[in-house]
């Protein structure tokens, strides 16, 4: 779906996860002590206020570029991944990494790639239709990164606000990717999606293929920066992930606090889960593949032949087995739609997707039911020829989408068609039943019709398959359902193949964000 449409790309690896992952595992060895002191209640303490921030010392920052080597030397054992050539590095103030954050916005073709998809996500209900999504982004990245590592320049960046020794742990992690650009080029291993919307049946079916590659990728990258970031942080203690793998489900859920990033905690759900993903799916990706098939497995051998969907990425023994994820056929619909419409975009709605679909639409509980029965999903949208000015095409009224999910049952598609129809309310104003449980003429399926301020929203639901129409009219809303459920035939569902997979809903957000650096989010508090 492109739901976390490509946040972060290659380039810039930017460290937003360091910090949070550096407090998580503060908890993490603290852990035995728990015990002992809680028998003594402190008294509660007024906030105390926030220190002024301080700059390191030149002796602290020559230390820092020393540290360089030692921490690479780590990451190369730890991972067996090579060094063969020395990491460039630097040190960079506050002011220069805004100026860097601000420049990706202007020029990365994700960062446009995510502002162009902003729409379709307003329309999916992923994202409130008054969401600015490019200043908060920006406020969000400036509050989390916590370190970086430029492909471009092969270029190690450290911030000059930052304590040495808390930066440590996130330069190792930056380090790996280092390590990870040596061994793959990450310039031309990590972009992999169409940049442009696709204009014919071939180059829908192409696109759709390469759709979760970059998510997929921008998981296997963090991943196994994780990894090695957690171990350097454990190492003092004797411990790590491979000797202690009770631990990783202690620090997932500890990543995922927000107390001291306050623009983290307001950030709606889709853009927190996709900044998480890489770093907490890609973590546990990592740990079952090092544990199930060695080092060599888990590091070179993941680079060497990567998950091409956020599926693998959450299935990791379907991953070692060799399957591979499930994707819809989409017939030709060009000849349908476009004198109304000019494509805008298309995708799947990967597993990942699906996930905060349903965790937004129907809670933890509905997301913890369904992601397991998805078993396929792609949209389409696109815009009305006559919408011509900027303020037309920036509406969702301008855009008219559908979306075809596969299910591994039957009762699964009607729970998530249940779902979707209960949900209108939160997209569309005027929302009024029409039709309910039709049967169709030919009784393979069953129909619900609302009436919307933003035209029909048609619901079909046929055997494991769901087909929402948004927007277009009725007439052509039938025939795109036909086209699309017997498109897919009777047999299995067919697979990405070896083929390089495209960008899902969430994809550009994702991977975006993660090409900007390391998250504070993801460091162990």
């Amino acid at each position: 779906m492109k739901l976390s449409h490509r946040i972060g790309q290659p380039g810039e690896r930017a460290s937003f996860a360091a910090r949070a992952a550096l407090a998580l595992l503060a908890a993490v060895l603290a852990v035995p002590m728990a015990g002992a002191q809680a028998a003594t209640p402190k008294q509660a303490q007024p906030p105390a206020k926030p220190p002024a921030e301080t700059h390191i010392t030149p002796e602290q920052g020559k230390e820092l570029f020393r540290s360089v080597d030692e921490l690479i030397k780590f990451a190369s054992d730890d991972t067996g991944l090579p060094i063969r050539h020395e990491v460039k590095r630097t040190l960079t103030t506050r002011a220069e990494v805004e100026k860097y954050l601000n420049e990706k916005f202007a020029e990365d073709q994700d960062a446009k790639r995510m502002q162009r998809g902003e729409i379709v996500l307003k329309k999916f209900g992923l994202l409130d239709r008054d969401f600015d999504l490019k200043p908060f982004m920006l406020a969000l990245l400036k509050e989390q990164i916590a370190g970086y590592y430029d492909s471009k320049t092969k270029t190690v960046y450290m911030l000059d606000w930052v304590d040495p020794e808390t930066q440590k742990p996130v330069l190792v992690h930056e380090l790996t990717h280092a390590l990870q650009d040596q061994h793959s080029d990450l310039e031309k291993w990590n972009d992999q999606t169409p940049a442009d919307p696709s204009h014919n049946v071939n180059e829908d079916n192409d696109h759709l293929a390469k759709d979760e590659l970059d998510t997929a990728r921008t998981a296997v990258l963090e991943g196994q920066a994780m990894a090695v970031f957690v171990d350097y942080s454990l190492k003092p203690s004797g411990r790590s992930i491979l000797k202690n793998p009770e631990l990783l489900e202690q620090l997932e859920n500890q990543m995922q606090s927000s107390d001291d990033s306050p623009v983290l905690a307001r950030a709606p759900l889709l853009l927190s889960e996709s900044l998480l993903f890489p770093y907490k799916d890609g973590l546990s990706f990592e740990q079952d593949i090092w544990m199930d098939k060695g080092k060599q497995a888990a590091f070179t051998g993941v680079l060497d032949r990567p998950p091409a969907s956020s599926w693998e990425v959450m299935n990791p023994r379907a991953y070692e087995q060799g399957k591979q994820s499930p994707v819809l056929v989409l017939p030709d619909i060009h000849p349908l739609l476009n004198k109304t419409y000019k494509p805008y975009d298309i995708g799947q709605v990967g597993q990942l997707d699906l996930r905060i679909l349903a965790q937004i639409f129907g809670g933890e509980a509905a997301a913890r039911e369904l992601t397991p029965a998805w078993d396929g999903g792609i949209y389409w949208a696109g815009q009305k020829t006559s919408a011509k000015s900027a303020a037309e095409q920036a509406s969702t009224n301008s855009v008219a989408l559908f979306y075809l999910s596969a299910w591994k049952n039957a009762a699964s598609a009607r729970i998530f068609a249940r779902m979707y129809a209960d949900e209108l309310g939160r997209k569309y104003s005027g929302v009024k039943l029409d039709a309910a449980d039709m049967p169709l003429d030919d009784s393979r399926g069953e129909e619900t019709i609302y009436t919307t301020n933003e035209g029909p929203v048609v619901i079909t639901v046929r055997g494991k398959f769901v087909f929402v129409s948004e927007s277009f009219d009725l007439s052509i809303a039938r025939q795109l359902a036909g086209l699309l459920i017997d498109g897919q035939g009777t047999g299995e569902i067919r697979t990405a193949g070896v083929t390089i997979p495209q960008a899902g809903l969430s994809d550009s957000l994702a991977s975006f964000m993660h090409s900007c650096g390391m998250m504070k989010t993801a460091i162990l508090r």
